[in-house]
């Protein structure tokens, strides 16, 4: 089969609700991929930073391996000798009392919802029903019928109705409009990605996430950070609300913490907020399962022992530098965070960051427009200077031929 018979197999059986790049994988090894052709790239998306430890990393694969020979799935029905290992390996590595394992960042962030809810009514005193949570614009939390209830994305949004009421929207970046919307006694929490990933890697003043958490523990609000695509060392910190000594009162966790092995999440909270869920309320029957709790402690694991928080702080500044030096017009603002990055393509002759991204993977590299135009540049947090400056020669060359 040619890479068009598969693309075009996708096309007649699939579902049409992604746009791929024109571009078929069947191999990865750390910070490469190989299409159906043996031509090999660098992968700059790292699938939207689940794969921070690189494509099939040894130690996270032989874990999954060892388990899946062992005991795959028992649910929550009963107790398995692996779960609990998770569960305090993963509480004591971010400093919480209680995990609530799940599979999807988007299960993760209902969990979050659905908790900070019951918080409300059994701990806040709200009234049933009366609970409100603060989101912000440019938001993106996953594609539930309750998550898109929130969206400001039209795409994601329209034809989907009715929905989810009771949550406030207010501006990203403006803690003045928080302060007005927590001033209801009926708010609950407030959602916050640290920084906006999927709107175009929106990094927030510095202070902001401080302050924001700070108003919100004086109003009695849980500040509820989604750290999905953020979290597991991608900006430079292992949380990004590290970068300014951010607790949050509810952690959401995903992508990473598996490596990108298979879908593992999870919400963190302390024993004040979590055991406000009882025995039947929430559950998943996949989640916490045996391989997942294997795969995630060796997921992160991997994150100390190569110290890759260290790495992305160090080649995310190196990354930026080299793209803010690039002399065309078509780059207008270059912006991130670690290895988390984002640069604005300005249309010019009719090209857009679509065709960016096109060139980019003629030339060996394979990015992903987000909105158009903005290109995300996320690569796995295993890479090394050499490469990463080999990286950035390919999209030098390639915006600046396109200028010819």
């Amino acid at each position: 089969m040619t890479a068009n018979d598969y693309m075009q197999r996708e096309d007649r059986y699939g579902a049409h609700n992604y746009h791929p790049l024109p571009v078929v994988l069947e191999k990865g090894e750390g910070v490469f991929v190989w299409d159906v052709d043996g031509k090999k790239y660098f992968d700059f998306l790292s699938a939207y930073s689940a794969v921070n430890q690189g494509h099939c990393h040894p130690k996270i694969i032989n874990a999954m391996t060892e388990q899946a020979k062992i005991l795959t799935l028992t649910s929550r029905a009963f107790y398995n000798n692996v779960l609990g290992e998770f569960e305090e390996y993963v509480t004591k590595y971010f400093g919480y009392d209680k995990v609530l394992p799940m599979n999807t960042g988007a299960e993760a962030d209902e969990t979050a919802i659905k908790l900070c809810r019951k918080w409300a009514y059994t701990k806040k005193g709200i009234t049933e029903n009366q609970a409100k949570i603060i989101v912000c614009e440019g938001n993106f939390h996953g594609r539930t019928t309750t998550i898109v209830s929130f969206s400001t994305d039209p795409t994601a949004k329209e034809g989907f109705g009715p929905f989810t009421p009771g949550f406030v929207t207010i501006p990203y970046n403006d803690l003045a409009a928080l302060e007005k919307a927590l001033e209801d006694p009926n708010v609950a929490g407030f959602l916050v990605e640290p920084i906006q990933g999927e709107a175009g890697v929106y990094v927030p003043d510095e202070g902001y996430l401080k302050k924001a958490a700070e108003m919100c523990k004086a109003k009695n609000v849980l500040f509820i950070a989604d750290e999905v695509q953020t979290g597991i060392a991608r900006t430079g910190k292992m949380l990004a609300c590290d970068h300014e000594n951010v607790h949050p009162d509810i952690l959401i966790l995903g992508k990473a913490i598996s490596g990108g092995a298979m879908p593992v999440s999870a919400v963190l909270a302390d024993d004040d907020i979590m055991l406000c869920i009882k025995p039947g309320e929430h559950g998943s029957t996949f989640g916490g399962n045996p391989v997942a709790a294997k795969v995630a402690i060796a997921a992160l694991e991997v994150i100390k022992e190569e110290k890759l928080t260290e790495n992305a702080e160090r080649l995310g500044k190196i990354f930026r530098d080299e793209m803010k030096k690039i002399k065309s017009d078509r780059v207008e603002i270059v912006r991130g965070k670690g290895l988390l990055n984002a640069v604005v393509i300005k249309p010019l002759e009719g090209k857009t960051a679509w065709d960016v991204c096109l060139a980019l993977r003629d030339n060996g590299l394979l990015a992903k427009p987000t909105h158009d135009h903005i290109i995300r540049f996320a690569p796995p947090l295993v890479i090394t200077e050499k490469q990463l400056m080999d990286a950035v020669e390919i999209i030098k060359k390639t915006i600046l031929d396109m200028d010819k």
